[in-house]
């Protein structure tokens, strides 16, 4: 079942148009026109058109121009995780050779295993006899000594402000007994995540032969599920300015970290095979982007480049209100339940990003493989909502049951299905 949504501009705000996919009668917003998907009926589902209202200019000017000094990246992607529209895009489906940026995958599967409670923060491990000499002296470190207790907390903070190869070697084999079973992990996330350009055989990202890869655009929605599920975690271990530890100082080598306003990480990469790469992240007055970057030969270059596709994004686009955090957007068919729908609600706010002094034209859908089954738990994602600015590819946001929906018995099935029929 599918609910189908329709945005127009009128001056100065945007305008909702809800219709709903299945039932008997229409009752659109006073003064919209109601435009019904092929093949479907419309319901009475409403939706307050003043909590859409934003400012929009008239005046058409087209796609902004990005930066000249972002040519030096053979791959970059920036997006705004608000409403996940792409502004910016070059071969970002294209596998390369992240480096160091592997690290984020590393400390996104220890976010997840400390959310569930199956590593702590406080929990101790050792550096190997066989990790302390094959890491002691490669590439960059936290200078771990053999056998030497560290906590998971010291690790992360070493793995993201230091880029420590023998931390997440540590990490890796402390808690899955082995690199192997590390990495085992590490694409097993990535598939949930449908990263489905990358692979990892390796916790660091160190050369190995092309056997570790990543897209620009997995990359993004690694760093957004980082963030968006992990907001604590984040801020606690990502863009740490340096690290002292085992009395030596060191700095954290990300090129807009205290040098561009709202810069918070995420983690830069550099080998010979793979030249310096960055994955990054800014937010400004509650909008957040996303940016990627590999392949540039010099770092210099990098940090030009980064820097102003950073400040394009934000100068050249602004985000206008779609929905509230918590508004209720739609009804999903419920089978086998206690009930026979469930309320469907935009877990954050969410915007549709626009290029600043234009107006464009937004259609919102909601998809769902329908009728959800019962039981539903309140808050579980089961709906997406389909986002599409002008002739841009959709994008799509979650949406969360408002309520649990507990299993029915035969006598509430009954009773759902002649409500349904009438």
């Amino acid at each position: 079942m599918t609910l189908s949504f329709k945005t127009s501009f009128v001056p100065g705000a945007l305008v909702l148009v809800a219709l709903a996919a299945t039932g008997l009668r229409s009752t659109p917003v006073a003064g919209a026109q109601a435009e019904p998907a092929s093949g479907f009926r419309a319901t009475d589902l409403r939706t307050d058109p003043s909590v859409m209202s934003a400012p929009i200019s008239m005046t058409p000017l087209g796609q902004p121009q990005p930066p000249a000094d972002v040519d030096v990246a053979p791959v970059a992607m920036l997006v705004d995780m608000g409403s996940g529209r792409v502004l910016y895009h070059k071969d970002e489906a294209r596998p390369f050779l992240p480096a160091s940026v592997t690290k984020t995958m590393t400390t996104f599967v220890a976010f997840e295993l400390l959310s569930q409670g199956k590593l702590k923060a406080d929990q101790v491990f050792s550096e190997s006899a066989q990790a302390y000499k094959d890491w002691h002296m490669t590439g960059s470190r936290m200078f771990l000594e053999r056998g030497q207790p560290v906590t998971v907390d010291q690790l992360l903070t070493g793995i993201m402000t230091v880029s420590a190869n023998d931390g997440a070697v540590v990490l890796g084999e402390g808690y899955a007994g082995s690199v192997q079973g590390w990495t085992d992990l590490m694409n097993a996330t990535a598939k949930k995540l449908g990263m489905n350009d990358s692979h990892f055989h390796t916790p660091n990202g160190y050369m190995d032969g092309g056997q570790t890869y990543v897209s620009a655009r997995d990359l993004v929605k690694l760093a957004t599920a980082m963030i968006e599920r992990h907001p604590d975690l984040y801020h606690r271990y990502v863009g740490k300015p340096g690290l002292v530890f085992n009395g030596v100082a060191q700095n954290n080598h990300d090129p807009l970290l205290g040098k561009f306003r709202g810069a918070d990480g995420i983690k830069t990469g550099y080998t010979g095979e793979a030249h310096y790469n960055y994955l990054g992240s800014a937010e400004r007055n509650g909008r957040r982007l996303i940016m990627v970057l590999a392949g540039v030969e010099r770092p210099n270059e990098r940090v030009k480049a980064a820097r102003a596709l950073m400040e394009w994004g934000f100068d050249a686009w602004g985000d206008a209100p779609l929905v509230t955090q918590g508004q209720k957007l739609g009804t999903a068919q419920v089978q086998g339940g206690s009930s026979a729908g469930v309320d469907l609600l935009a877990p954050r706010a969410l915007t549709a990003t626009l290029p600043k002094g234009t107006r464009e034209k937004v259609h919102l859908r909601i998809t769902y493989q329908g009728p959800l089954k019962a039981p539903i738990v309140k808050g579980a994602e089961v709906a997406k909502l389909e986002v599409t600015v002008g002739q841009d590819a959709p994008t799509y946001l979650p949406l969360v049951a408002a309520a649990d929906v507990s299993s029915g018995g035969w006598a509430q099935r009954l009773l759902v299905g002649l409500q349904r029929m009438l």
